[in-house]
């Protein structure tokens, strides 16, 4: 069944915009005008003629939103997969899932979804072998179910819980603070912080936390966040009186974030080089007063010169252990002494490894190291000195993470997954090096039917890349099978197998799903993700459309079979890759993507993404952004492969404007049949805190869309 042209009726009256066209294509796509603007870049003028989509609240673009949104359901509602697929998404997604717990006072806190419930809720465990008990439940706070849960902290006597909601998706988070005993809040608010960072004082009586300047009134989901300041808030006190500690760094481009010192007498506070991502590290003695904590004296300089990543991750008796990349790109880990920071004076605890440092942590008087070997988990444990204490057992290849805690814990707790077993949590024994489950949860389906394997393969300047591939046991390699091809691929982010509830569900249609493991992650340490930043960003999409071909010559799949999808900084490789290579794909799901690359450090957070991508202010780095750049990519004309962009009308990391404007654009340069539409959410944000029913209707739209365009039905 054709999609429906442009005509009377519902959609036609969503046009605000304006008037249909006469049919040039099959598919006619709602009026999106054509403005006169235009920027100068460094002597060269480039056209932005949907700048007007850059404002979500405009009449104009709330009209354009309702008619994308009509035509999209106007489509999906043609797949008679899409109910059966939304049925089958819901019953593989009920089944009980546990977040990583957290140790303080004697009590495990742990947050809990039962299956279907919108968002997880928050339980403690009095003791050793006691049941849960239910503290906080987000789900009673909306009645769609779009307040999240998004953090939350206990007190380090475990009688209170500092915890943070979001709104709508939203990255501005509210924290509270509640009593354990009762489940009682008590009165104080924090409402300028974003993303989270924070931490009790050591003696309970309040929280360090990133503050942020409020944003003009109505800007909240667009305004250029400022970096942020770390302030005390007292408890009992009006968050207008919190005490300033460590003011935001001055030199544009710097910020900065913080972490507190074993003893609670100290801030480290970690100054940040946005265009390098390197940092420099600061130790500011902290004092406590009648009023709260304060800052006494200077910042001490440990670590300078922004020549390195340098991070704290324990310190004892004026001895500071720090992760680093200096002189070792994949990391090692030093002791460095407060007073005497000078780095011939430096010892190594850990050397720099084969495998690439992803994580480190001091827990129970030992530290313990996360290490990815290929793209697959590895944690080695050392004591403070730096001496061999062995490998952590883990139940298998895949993806672990968690390790955390305090020095007199003698347990940790961490997760394990792969691409066919969702994360289950385990108790680690420090002591005996021996994991039990914490609370194992029943499934829907047999992991066992499945398989990954991981190959290797040349991208186009002959790096060798790794890649998962996961199908159902038995899967033919006709040259004709499905494929869904996902990546990332920046940030030092590692892409290493993890469990997904829509990718189960695409596996059980037989499809095949690729992996790759592209440079500008994390999986072999810094040189692998600069190899994919700025100037050298275009390796990433090399990695990926290297995949593609890969996936095609070795007889799994063909472009018409295949599909690519990415979500934010994924989304701009997606869209990067179609614009590029557009014959190569059957279709595209570029999602919450960053697809403006001249203007996308002038909203929110961005600013903060410069030294992946560079901005269009330095003129070498326009350039190389100017090639890629989706937006200004797209060749009329041309024939794009089916796309489906997602995203939210209240997504204030990545604001939607980006796939507003790659959409209308994208539409306008269709000259091929196949369909470039749009899914826009509303009252939902970058992902996180995403409910649980809205989660499932977006993934059923998504496979719905795959299974028309790739010819599954």
């Amino acid at each position: 069944m054709m999609p429906p042209r442009c005509r009377s009726g519902l959609l036609l009256a969503l046009l605000a915009l304006g008037a249909c066209e006469a049919p040039r294509r099959a598919w006619e796509y709602p009026a999106a005008a054509r403005e006169a603007v235009v920027d100068e870049y460094h002597g060269e003028r480039v056209p932005d003629p949907y700048r007007w989509l850059e404002d979500p609240d405009a009449a104009a673009t709330r009209a354009w939103i309702e008619a994308e949104n009509a035509l999209t359901e106007s489509y999906l509602a043609t797949i008679p997969a899409r109910e059966g697929l939304r049925q089958r998404l819901t019953e593989l997604w009920d089944f009980e899932r546990t977040e990583l717990p957290v140790q303080e006072g004697g009590r495990v806190f742990f947050r809990k979804n039962d299956g279907l419930q919108n968002q997880a809720a928050l339980f403690v465990i009095e003791s050793e072998g006691g049941e849960p008990r239910l503290l906080l439940d987000p789900n009673a706070l909306s009645s769609d179910g779009t307040v999240a849960l998004m953090s939350y902290v206990p007190s380090p006597d475990g009688t209170l819980v500092a915890y943070s909601l979001s709104d709508g998706g939203s990255d501005w988070r509210t924290w509270k603070v509640r009593r354990v005993a009762d489940g009682q809040d008590l009165a104080d608010t924090l409402t300028r912080n974003k993303f989270g960072a924070l931490a009790w004082a050591a003696d309970g009586s309040g929280l360090f936390y990133a503050r942020y300047d409020a944003p003009p009134p109505g800007e909240a989901l667009q305004a250029r966040n400022a970096p942020p300041d770390v302030c005390f808030h007292r408890l009992g006190s009006d968050e207008g009186a919190d005490v300033l500690i460590a003011r935001r760094p001055a030199a544009e481009g710097r910020s900065q974030s913080f972490r507190l010192s074993e003893d609670g007498t100290a801030l480290f506070q970690v100054v940040l080089d946005v265009a390098s991502r390197k940092n420099e590290l600061y130790r500011l003695p902290l004092a406590r007063v009648e009023t709260g904590w304060i800052a006494t004296g200077a910042s001490e300089p440990l670590v300078q010169g922004f020549d390195a990543r340098t991070f704290p991750i324990g310190d004892e008796g004026g001895v500071v252990w720090c992760q680093t990349d200096l002189g070792a790109t994949r990391g090692r880990i030093v002791a460095l002494e407060v007073g005497r920071p000078e780095r011939a004076r430096w010892r190594e605890l850990v050397p720099e490894a084969a495998e690439a440092i992803q994580g480190a942590d001091e827990v129970g008087g030992r530290l313990l190291v996360e290490y990815l070997k290929d793209a697959r988990s590895l944690v080695r444990q050392f004591a403070t000195d730096g001496a061999p204490l062995g490998e952590v057992a883990l139940p298998g290849i895949g993806t672990a993470g968690g390790f955390g805690g305090d020095r007199e814990d003698g347990t940790t707790f961490y997760s394990f997954t792969n691409a066919t077993q969702p994360a289950a949590i385990h108790r680690l024994d420090l002591g005996s090096g021996t994991s039990t489950p914490f609370r194992p949860a029943a499934l829907r389906f047999d992991p066992a039917d499945y398989e990954t394997e991981q190959v290797f393969y040349a991208s186009q300047d002959g790096t060798r890349v790794p890649m998962f591939l996961t199908r159902k046991k038995g899967l033919a390699r006709d040259g004709a099978c499905p494929t869904y091809l996902y990546g990332y691929g920046g940030f030092g982010i590692s892409i290493t197998p993890s469990f997904s509830v829509p990718n189960l569900a695409w596996l059980e249609l037989g499809g095949l799903l690729a992996i790759p493991c592209l440079r500008g992650g994390g999986e072999y340490g810094e040189a692998w993700h600069e190899a994919g930043t700025k100037l050298a960003k275009q390796n990433v999409f090399d990695d990926f459309i290297a995949a593609a071909e890969w996936l095609v010559a070795s007889g799994w799949t063909r472009p018409d079979r295949l599909a690519i999808g990415g979500r934010s900084n994924g989304g701009l490789l997606v869209g990067a890759c179609l614009t590029q290579r557009p014959e190569l794909y059957g279709a595209a799901l570029p999602a919450v993507g960053v697809l403006d690359m001249l203007r996308y450090h002038r909203f929110t957070i961005g600013w903060a993404w410069a030294g992946d991508y560079g901005t269009a202010d330095d003129p070498a780095q326009y350039r190389a952004l100017r090639a890629y750049s989706p937006l200004h990519n797209l060749r009329p004309g041309t024939r794009y492969p089916a796309t489906l962009v997602t995203t939210a009308d209240h997504d204030d990391r990545v604001v939607p404007a980006h796939s507003f404007k790659f959409a209308a654009a994208l539409q306008a340069a269709q000259e091929g049949p196949a369909p470039t539409l749009i899914r826009i959410d509303t009252r939902a944000g970058h992902g996180a805190g995403k409910p649980t029913t809205m989660a499932i209707e977006e993934a059923a739209d998504c496979l719905a869309f795959l299974v028309r365009e790739l010819g599954l039905e």
